[in-house]
């Protein structure tokens, strides 16, 4: 029989992480080869350009089109202040002298003498691109960017929101079934990521957010709780980009669901250490977790590289994602090589999974995931 592939999350003590950061449009690389760098540093940079601001010229001096540049105190490519004079007439009587000022500090974009109009653009923006974890820059993209490596214990999560961020590994729940409360979150949890248990609610992200925590990772939340911080409901696009004050990332699912206890030691065992977090998640096409990189003081007794990860097996460890098991983690017993009836009257292939209370179920492989290590 062929053998099975079921993408799953990935919960590892030892990998060798690469993240390629790449710009969104071209600009500068800042660094070389072989250099060590922090999440923090700049490795690239462009500049986005400014927005384009509108004047009506032949409106305002009451001109002709063609009479637009004669009138023009400015040249194209010309650098302006805000409120400089830029366009006036000449009428005869100094009264009616009409003068245009520039709306804006910025640049002469463009002169037409056939529509009248004049583009004014504001000063470009930079736009700064972090390594995002420690490591070596292992290749560089011409104007571009750049390849960072590192070795570092990895775990992803299902979902999440909120965008990169860096901090101290900090556990404050004590079990992976822990329910977080508001009097949890301290003061001393500025900038940390926080390691919870089973659930987290709106008043304890209210409280991490005020206390300015850096990310918090958690089992599971409402989803009434995940509308009410993002203000709408959630649609199919990525998630990353919301600016709520910290980083949410879910390792299990929706509701008040336990730590995977080998997420929760591999987490609890990294106190203290720096990470590297991000909750960008993507669920379609190009599927992107939510992710945890805490890296390595060395790379001793690390592999060069990542290996092709191979077809279930018995042992593997898996999680349900549907119902009516959702959430629960148990490890492959058997993976029966017939097609299986199921109660919709298709014919899948399916799986038994064992659980740790001695209890079994058979399940349609499609419903599973990997816990990849």
């Amino acid at each position: 029989m062929a053998h099975a592939y079921t993408p799953g999350l990935r919960v590892t003590e030892a990998a060798v992480i690469r993240k390629r950061r790449i710009l969104p449009i071209q600009g500068t690389v800042l660094v070389k080869v072989g250099q060590k760098v922090t999440a923090g540093d700049v490795v690239a940079r462009a500049e986005i350009p400014g927005k384009v601001h509108t004047l009506n010229i032949v409106n305002k001096l009451s001109i002709e089109a063609r009479e637009t540049k004669r009138h023009m105190k400015k040249k194209e490519t010309e650098v302006v202040k805000k409120d400089e004079v830029i366009a006036e007439n000449n009428p005869m009587i100094k009264w009616f002298k009409t003068q245009v000022t520039s709306p804006i500090d910025g640049t002469i974009e463009s002169v037409s003498d056939v529509t009248g109009q004049v583009l004014l653009r504001e000063p470009p923006q930079p736009l700064n691109l972090h390594a995002y974890i420690d490591g070596t820059i292992v290749e560089v993209i011409d104007r571009e960017g750049v390849v960072v490596e590192c070795p570092a214990a990895f775990t992803q999560g299902i979902f999440g929101i909120g965008g990169e961020t860096s901090g101290i590994i900090e556990p404050v729940a004590k079990t992976p079934d822990q329910n977080l409360t508001p009097a949890d979150i301290l003061p001393s949890h500025a900038g940390k990521i926080l390691i919870g248990g089973a659930h987290a609610s709106m008043p304890v992200i209210r409280r991490a957010i005020e206390v300015k925590a850096a990310a918090i990772v958690i089992g599971g939340i409402h989803d009434k709780d995940l509308r009410e911080i993002l203000g709408k409901d959630l649609g199919v696009a990525i998630t990353g980009t919301e600016k709520i004050g910290i980083t949410l990332i879910i390792t299990e699912g929706f509701g008040s669901i336990p730590m995977a206890r080998k997420t929760f030691d591999l987490l609890v065992g990294k106190k203290g250490r720096k990470a590297s977090c991000s909750g960008a998640t993507q669920i379609r096409a190009g599927v992107i977790r939510p992710e945890i990189v805490i890296p390595a003081d060395s790379a001793a007794g690390l592999a060069a590289a990542d290996g092709e990860r191979q077809g279930m097996k018995p042992g593997d460890p898996v999680r349900i994602i549907r119902e009516p098991m959702f959430g629960r983690i148990g490890a492959i017993k058997s993976l029966p090589p017939d097609l299986t009836s199921i109660p919709t009257e298709s014919h899948v292939r399916v799986l038994v999974v064992s659980f740790a209370d001695g209890s079994e179920a058979t399940i349609p492989r499609a419903n599973v995931e990997t816990i990849e290590s």
